[in-house]
């Protein structure tokens, strides 16, 4: 076993640690919610897609999004919308964090929610659970959850980069 394994092990356990921490941050979140129709507009779950993003990277933010959906649709505090309309904004905030390196990135969590997230939810939950939807009705619903959601996130992401450890977090590009 060499030094670099060891190390890539050590980071894939940290940040999935961390992610595993975010989804049930996330996941205790999704109670402060407001019912808007068929949906629920929960910010917070936006804010820590945001917050992920920056410090585990696209795909470990990703998958906390996704297990933070589960879990919400397990517990009855989310709908069935939560599986699209999260993991692509937790995706975009990663992947523009790893292009510009500037915790901006944060704000980018709308760009993946609104416009992939409320289309793939008008074309493929929406008619499996028999609501007619149209797609710009979800784009309002979820990007009245994701713009607040996202820059609360960058404000705590910046408030974060004042406590020295969350340096030694961060994803590496």
């Amino acid at each position: 076993m060499t030094a670099q394994s060891d190390r890539d092990r050590g980071q894939h356990l940290r940040r999935l640690t961390l992610a595993a921490m975010f989804a049930g941050l996330a996941t205790l979140l999704g109670l402060i919610s407001v019912p808007v129709g068929p949906t629920k507009v929960a910010p917070f779950q936006h804010t820590i897609n945001a917050i992920a993003g920056i410090l585990l990277g696209p795909w470990y933010a990703a998958g906390a999004a996704l297990v933070t959906a589960f879990l919400r649709n397990l517990l009855h505090w989310g709908t069935p919308f939560a599986f699209p309309g999260s993991p692509f904004g937790a995706l975009a905030v990663g992947y523009a964090y790893r292009l510009l390196r500037t915790d901006a990135a944060a704000l980018c969590e709308p760009i993946g929610t609104g416009p992939i997230g409320a289309t793939l939810a008008a074309l493929i939950v929406a008619p499996l659970i028999g609501k007619h939807l149209t797609l710009w009705t979800l784009q309002v619903l979820f990007l009245s959850s994701s713009i607040p959601g996202a820059i609360l996130g960058y404000a705590v992401i910046r408030a974060l980069r004042r406590v020295p450890a969350v340096g030694q977090w961060a994803a590496q590009p």
